[in-house]
């Protein structure tokens, strides 16, 4: 086969075999296909699209390029279950919901990933607590999950290399917007993992990659029925994101608002998400027989302090400080300058621009423009206003946490460009956290 001609068909509106398909995926693994042909069937594919075979074919090609997990050995007790986000600011629910789940009795072997762009990355919060080994060898990662139940690490360089390769030709190409290959992409790691059942948080609006419903929808759709398709049983909550999720952003800080909601501290809307995806992860896994039951259990979890201390022994597992969620204020990093940004005139906050939020904790060093770049993991917002709330002289849109007074200044005037405050304005109901539930086989 050649590779430009599998290209061609491609970008002429063809419908690939599965040899084809095999061949570009080996091509991406060993080298044999060049950078510009990559980013070529990439484009193609960006305009074209794929068919719900080809896409079921590219995940499971892209799963099988590398190795894939298995658990059997281990005797778990119980269904291994996985969550996906598609990313958001503010976006810590990994954080609580993989203890959560271990507390009801799955296991969650979790593979996630850096932040880049206005979205902050699971793993650079991690890297906030001391000693944290966010890239352990298999064998330690194997038994923090068996021994706490959870643990939340990065992408082996053996698990779905392809993806790695051609995410990174897409992220140069302007091609990441695709639904087929986000799809594979995303599928690949986690079929790669060895799961029994994955869930799907698809955020949606100004603060999400899918900015419209539609998109939101579409993507879930095509991640369930994939998924599906590959034997892997999977639900989709689409959920908002038209404001920042908890109260905090930036890693350091969202470390700490998790540490605090695992420990009795709450925000209203981080918990309901938190709650839903796990209720949908425990009857996905068979541990409830429905949702409303397996909602009762993962509340129990949490506000009887069983999902703190499977947090505390995946910490400790993986390299962390025993005492970390008693003591999460003393290992955590400070920024130097720390001060409220209050709004320009006291009134009601009727939305908010999140993206602009996110781009302003990455100004702040918090986050990425380019994959190489450095994070400073002590910066970001703290106490972030939410829709509905009044903000005056004394409620600040947010605390500011800076490396420094200039870094400080340009955060000020972001934030409160983002934030949009209407004086006398009626209190509007933001709506519910969870929009829309897509579903699969099993």
């Amino acid at each position: 086969m050649l590779p430009q001609e599998i290209i061609r068909r491609k970008r002429d509106g063809g419908e690939l075999s599965a040899e084809e398909i095999a061949f570009m995926v080996r091509g991406l693994t060993d080298g044999s296909i060049s950078e510009g042909q990559i980013a070529a069937f990439a484009m193609a594919v960006f305009f074209r699209g794929m068919s719900m075979e080809e896409r079921i074919v590219l995940t499971r090609e892209m799963t099988r390029s590398g190795v894939i997990l298995q658990w059997s050995d281990l005797n778990l007790p119980g269904p291994l279950l996985d969550k996906h986000s598609t990313g958001g600011v503010g976006d810590k629910v990994s954080l609580m919901l993989a203890p959560i789940v271990a507390a009801c009795g799955g296991f969650v072997p979790m593979i996630s990933g850096r932040g880049l762009g206005h979205t902050g990355g699971t793993l650079d919060k991690l890297d906030s607590i001391p000693g944290y080994r966010t890239a352990p060898d298999r064998d330690l990662f194997r038994r923090t999950v068996a021994s706490a139940g959870c643990a939340i690490i990065g992408q082996t360089d053996d698990l779905a290399p392809a993806d790695r390769r051609f995410y990174a030709t897409r992220d140069v190409t302007a091609t990441v917007e695709s639904v087929p290959l986000i799809t594979a992409s995303i599928l690949s790691k986690k079929l790669a993992a060895g799961l029994d059942g994955l869930v799907m948080d698809v955020k949606t609006g100004s603060g999400a990659f899918a900015a419209s419903l539609d998109m939101a929808e579409e993507l879930a759709r095509s991640i369930v029925d994939v998924a599906c398709g590959a034997g892997l049983p999977t639900t989709a909550l689409i959920s908002g994101m038209d404001q920042v999720l908890g109260r905090t952003v930036g890693n350091a800080l969202e470390v700490g608002e998790a540490a605090a909601f695992l420990t009795g501290t709450c925000d209203p809307r981080l918990r309901e998400l938190v709650l839903a995806l796990a209720a949908e992860m425990l009857r996905l896994g068979g541990l409830e027989n429905d949702v409303a039951a397996a909602r009762r259990r993962a509340e129990a979890a949490l506000d009887g302090g069983a999902a703190a201390e499977r947090f505390s022994a995946m910490v400790a597992g993986l390299g962390g400080p025993a005492d970390f969620i008693e003591r999460t204020a003393h290992y955590l990093p400070d920024a130097p300058l720390v001060r409220p940004c209050f709004a320009e005139r006291a009134g009601r906050v009727t939305g908010m621009d999140t993206r602009a939020l996110g781009v302003a904790v990455v100004g702040l060093g918090g986050g990425r423009a380019r994959a190489s770049d450095a994070v400073d993991h002590r910066v970001g917002l703290s106490a972030v206003c939410a829709t509905g709330e009044e903000v005056g002289p004394d409620r600040p849109l947010a605390i500011i946490h800076a490396a420094d007074e200039a870094a400080a200044a340009q955060a000020e005037a972001a934030v409160r460009s983002a934030v949009q405050v209407v004086e006398d304005a009626a209190v509007a109901d933001p709506g519910d956290i969870v929009i829309n539930r897509i579903s699969g086989v099993g």
